[in-house]
């Protein structure tokens, strides 16, 4: 649904994005009215994923100020709420911790504290079975221990397997083996269900129902009921299953930050200052200062952003972009880390740090993103909330209520009971909606679109009223020549010549634009010779001829009446003149009289029409909103086919218009990020237009397009309702298996083991579909 327009009007003066520097924290102001409750702003009290609930003193992270530091641990052992829900209660009154940011996708904790002691923080974390790596002190800190206790080695897990098989195959063969089916059941156990059983006690001491709990108890269980074969088979499939779950989960984090690994490490400056060499050599680009002067080689990567002094670059900037055509860069533009040098070698001046990049930038902001939950994600948190307490309560009914009932002996119930328990944990099921919405996130960041949360990549699904600005966002925001025609006797040579040699003395965007237009002076043509040209500001250009000393004129209307032409001549020269609404009239004159004029309009982008088409074949109406003339607003909606044209519009004209879009659906409003600013922060979705470069975009808009190309748009309505699709998918098959394996439980059909591979390959089915949309391209 849209925001109310209470919701909207909060959400103006809240909206805040995710960090424009990954040095430089910010924190999260997003109104849960708009559906954008995260994982850090979720009222104390709630319930998260297998029974955690977080207590009324949780720290939020809403509540971070921006004096707080940050404190950045890795926590290999945190792959899903139930582990959140477990820290949150352990660090909750820790002294110094304001707030607490999770991203599980990348077993991530960032704390914001004042002055918190660390040791204290990694002993409280210890106490919960995990271990805390500092990501600034990594090998430093006795907490810091290898990750490798955190799986078990696969030569063990195969001898377990082994051993296993072995106690299985003695039961299938119907041998009696005395003690040798359960010491090869207890050795393999021992292998490689030691960790399981630390963790699920860990679990069980702080009241949670997480996997490790559960199947702690399930395993337990099997053992005392003398199902010695079936235990350890369950303990070895499922730390096989968890071996490979944590690798396809490792394949989704690594879809977002294997993009930093597209900026090289280190780059070719040119040793400059009084005690220099003068030599360029290479450093590593983490040393390498703003305003040190980098060279690029041909088939290069550039390590950080610049600006160009000197070299005309061909760039393939796809990492920062999506475009995978190569752009031309001439001196002075910007350059972006990770694009590749495709011919010629050209110096650039840096700008930014190498933490500080556009392409840090667009990673660390879609790593925070995804702590920021879907509304499906929150639903399927609050069922699993609901659901591993249920089934816990009916594996403990069914153990006892069987013999009672007389359907069968105790241990026929309690062996249910068990199986119940394995399929009791919702992981698959909580799993499959944030590995889906990172993939996406992931895979969108890839073709150049940078989306700051799973709540607005699920909102594009939904959007049926798309807003766009006119000037730089369907156009291409500078002027150009679109025709001339010459007035009274003048020729039209006499007058392009004069008016080139007015054009070429002026940086106005518009005198850019006739030179452009008009092409360089003739070789055959005599130099045109001005004395005294003068530029007026906002009216034109004037200067004298050389050989006559008449005054030239070139300019508005404006400067035409100040030069002695009334408007009636401007009016009646020649009314084709006035052809085209949408473009503008430069006048040239000598003295009093009229020699030619020059229309001049911001062309249509080539691309616009067509992704226009195609979100009307999306289902999405388009509208502008402009500050524009209306005539030349219209003569633009016209040629781009565009549903509804507002022009002449205030700042607070357009959040008005917004409004009413608003009530009649979900509505997106695309802008550049800098005069749209409002209004991108008023829409549903606030989608920035050419970010690429530009703090203001990245920070004021919900989902920020790092080239110029409209086509971006229907790409990401497309990759919003794929991912969409893979979602619902995820959900019904981890639904779906889990009611089938419920009602084998139940009905004596599932075994233990059945029970594990419906519980752990649920998951990777899960995590495999998710994946998915990283292969897909949407052009």
């Amino acid at each position: 649904m849209a925001d109310s327009p209470e919701e909207r009007s909060a959400k103006s003066t809240s909206k805040a994005g995710c960090c424009a520097s990954s040095a430089t924290p910010r924190t999260e102001t997003k109104t849960e009215t708009r559906d954008e409750t995260t994982s850090e702003t979720r009222p104390a009290g709630t319930s998260t994923c297998c029974g955690a609930a977080e207590t009324a003193d949780t720290p939020q992270s809403s509540e971070a100020s921006p004096s707080a530091s940050r404190l950045a641990l890795t926590i290999d052992e945190m792959c899903c709420p139930t582990e959140e829900g477990v820290l949150r209660k352990a660090l909750a009154d820790l002294p110094g911790v304001e707030a607490l940011s999770f991203q599980l996708m990348q077993r991530r904790l960032v704390v914001h504290h004042h002055g918190v002691d660390r040791d204290a923080l990694a002993a409280r974390v210890r106490d919960t079975g995990m271990t805390p790596r500092f990501e600034d002190d990594q090998g430093a800190n006795a907490a810091d221990d290898s990750r490798s206790t955190t799986t078990t080695p696969w030569g063990r897990l195969a001898l377990a397997g082994i051993l296993a098989l072995g106690a299985e195959a003695i039961g299938w063969l119907g041998l009696t083996a005395g003690l040798l089916t359960p010491l090869l059941a207890i050795v393999a156990i021992a292998l490689v269900g030691i960790p399981t059983w630390k963790k699920g006690l860990v679990a069980l001491r702080h009241g949670t129902l997480n996997i490790n709990a559960l199947m702690s108890v399930a395993v337990t269980g099997a053992m005392l009921i003398g199902h010695w074969a079936e235990a350890a088979m369950v303990i070895v499939l499922f730390t096989l299953a968890e071996h490979l779950e944590a690798g396809s989960l490792a394949r989704a984090r690594q879809a977002i930050s294997g993009l930093l690994d597209l900026a090289p490490p280190r780059a070719r400056v040119l040793d400059e200052g009084e005690s220099g060499s003068g030599e360029w050599r290479e450093i590593d680009a983490d040393d390498v200062a703003i305003g040190d002067l980098v060279r690029v080689h041909a088939g290069e990567r550039l390590a950080l952003d610049g600006e160009i002094v000197r070299g005309d670059p061909s760039l393939d900037e796809a990492p920062i972009t999506g475009e995978s055509l190569p752009r031309d860069r001439s001196l002075g533009e910007s350059v972006y880390a990770g694009s590749i040098n495709l011919a010629g070698d050209f110096d650039y001046r840096v700008t930014r740090r190498a933490n500080d990049t556009t392409l840090a930038r667009i990673i660390h902001a879609v790593e925070e993103a995804q702590s920021r939950r879907a509304p499906t994600q929150r639903i399927i948190d609050r069922f699993a909330a609901i659901y591993t307490p249920v089934v816990f309560v009916l594996a403990g009914l069914v153990a006892l209520g069987w013999p009672l009932l007389g359907l069968g002996p105790w241990l026929d119930g309690v062996y249910r009971a068990l199986v119940l328990l394995v399929i009791a944990c919702p992981c698959a099921l909580v799993i499959s909606t944030p590995v889906t919405v990172v993939s996406g996130l992931g895979a969108a960041a890839r073709q150049g679109i940078l989306i700051k949360g799973g709540v607005f990549l699920e909102q594009a699904t939904r959007l049926t009223h798309l807003a766009l600005d006119k000037t730089g966002t369907l156009t291409e925001g500078k002027p150009r020549l679109v025709r001339s025609a010459a007035l009274g006797d003048s020729s039209d040579a006499e007058g392009q010549r004069l008016a080139l040699a007015l054009a070429e003395r002026s940086n106005h965007p518009v005198s850019r634009a006739l030179v452009q237009g008009l092409g360089s002076q003739p070789a055959s043509q005599p130099a045109v010779s001005l004395e005294g040209v003068e530029e007026r500001g906002g009216r034109g250009l004037v200067a004298s001829e050389a050989d006559s000393g008449a005054t030239v004129w070139l300019g508005n209307a404006r400067l035409a009446g100040e030069m002695g032409v009334s408007q009636a001549q401007l009016n009646s020269e020649d009314s084709d003149a006035d052809a085209d609404d949408d473009a503008g009239i430069v006048w040239l004159g000598r003295d009093d009289r009229l020699l030619a004029y020059f229309a001049v309009r911001d062309a249509l982008r080539i691309t616009s029409r067509q992704a226009i088409e195609r979100l009307h074949r999306q289902g999405v109406s388009v509208s502008m909103l402009s500050g524009d003339a209306q005539a030349r607003v219209d003569a633009i909606a016209r040629e781009a086919g565009i549903d509804e044209a507002y022009g002449e519009l205030l700042p607070e004209d357009k959040l008005a218009r917004l409004d009413a879009l608003s009530r009649r659906g979900v509505c997106a409003m695309v802008g550049d990020g800098i005069n749209d600013a409002p209004a991108l922060a008023r829409a549903d979705i606030g989608i920035a237009m050419g970010a690429a470069g530009s703090d203001v975009a990245i920070e004021t808009a919900d989902i920020a397009l790092m080239n110029d190309d409209p086509a971006s748009l229907p790409r990401l309505i497309d990759l919003a309702r794929s991912t969409r699709r893979l979602l619902v998918q995820n959900i019904a098959l981890a639904l779906g298996i889990k009611a089938v394996f419920l009602a084998l439980a139940l009905t004596g059909h599932a075994t233990l083991w059945m029970a594990v591979f419906a519980d752990l390959g649920s998951s990777l089915l899960v995590v495999g579909n998710g994946l998915r949309i990283l292969r897909q391209r949407f052009d």
